[in-house]
């Protein structure tokens, strides 16, 4: 071989080794990392693409920053992955965005881990089998603006701590079988208040009134356990859109409740709630609205939205009335009818001293 010859198969050579290196963006202990979780996930076909011949930036389920080039993201969801979170995964230090999602066979606990993640500022670990509490780790997450461990097995109670996540836009936590009381420091969140999801799960007692504190924009306690008043959630100068406490055992006097204006969507519905519905509720544009199953009675205002619910939205209540219900004259009849005294009509016969029989009335 002549010396051209040599020279041009060395720069080929070069050339190969410097392209293949600057194609390689993915840092080298990030790619080790995220290698390891895929063999403690038994090597899913979800990750079929995590082959260590190549730049792992381009992996799937991964993403990496455009400067530094670190791991800045892992997300899988929608796939078989039989067993639990892996330790490693703390060990990827640039990640903001983690989640496992609708993976219905991962089970065990929620990573302890995943605490050395401090620029995590997304978690969804939802739709899973994970059991166990709702770790008090989590509340280290400073940098934390949305956490949603919804749909899973979580049991226990909700740490307190959790309201010292100061950019916190978004708790969910409901769909899983949480027990004892909503905690009192969900009225004092250190940041900003965040939209507030603890429905369907096992609540119980009554909610704080530390939370009429709070001004928030989304809150639902729906299917719990929860019992006494939950008038002090409203206020005409607050600004919530979304309010659900239905299916609990709240009772507590609608008639002197006012409510904001920004209200879009109320439900109440499957409570011990009384008295009755507001006239203000009319200058409210809700686009859904329910208070059946309650025990409220009086005329349903006219104006507004309300009479464009069906009658679902106000059925089975002690004696609400007005469209879209059965009209109030009707209702007062009904209901005294029922309040009439019985009355023995006049009989024909009479009793006959010494006999066992009725004889006729002379």
């Amino acid at each position: 071989m002549n010396t051209n010859s040599t020279l041009l198969l060395s720069l080929l050579i070069f050339s190969t080794l410097l392209h293949s290196s600057l194609s390689d963006l993915c840092n080298p202990n990030d790619k080790q990392v995220l290698l390891k979780i895929k063999k403690a996930l038994n090597n899913p076909y979800i990750l079929a693409s995590w082959n260590p011949d190549t730049d792992c930036c381009n992996w799937y389920c991964v993403a990496c920053d455009l400067t530094t080039n670190r791991i800045n993201s892992l997300t899988i969801f929608s796939g078989d992955l039989p067993g639990q979170i892996p330790a490693e995964v703390g060990d990827l230090p640039y990640l903001e965005t983690l989640e496992f999602h609708k993976l219905t066979n991962l089970t065990g606990p929620i990573q302890p881990s995943i605490v050395k993640l401090k620029n995590l500022k997304f978690l969804r670990l939802s739709w899973t089998y994970l059991s166990g509490s709702v770790p008090d780790f989590l509340s280290q997450l400073n940098n934390l603006t949305f956490l949603d461990l919804s749909f899973n097995n979580l049991s226990g109670s909700i740490p307190s701590s959790l309201s010292k996540l100061q950019n916190l836009g978004a708790l969910h936590l409901d769909r899983n079988k949480l027990t004892g009381p909503i905690p009192d420091s969900f009225g004092a969140f250190n940041g900003q208040v965040p939209w507030l999801y603890l429905s369907h799960n096992q609540l119980s007692g009554k909610i704080p009134p530390s939370l009429g504190n709070m001004d928030f924009n989304v809150i639902d306690l729906s299917s719990n356990k929860l019992e006494g008043d939950a008038s002090f959630l409203f206020g005409i100068n607050k600004t919530t859109q979304q309010l659900d406490v239905s299916r609990n055992l709240l009772a507590f006097n609608l008639s002197k409740v006012e409510f904001p204006t920004s209200l879009t969507s109320l439900d109440l519905n499957h409570n011990k709630i009384f008295g009755s519905i507001p006239t203000q509720l009319t200058s409210v544009d809700l686009q859904f609205f329910n208070v059946s199953y309650n025990r409220l009675c009086g005329q349903i205002p006219v104006g507004g939205k309300l009479q464009s619910f069906d009658n679902s939205t106000y059925f089975h209540n002690k004696c609400l009335c007005g469209a879209p219900l059965a009209g109030c004259k009707l209702m007062t009849m009904r209901l005294e009818s029922q309040s009439l005294p019985l009355e023995m009509p006049p009989s024909t016969k009479h009793f006959v001293p010494g006999s066992r029989t009725l004889a006729p009335k002379p």
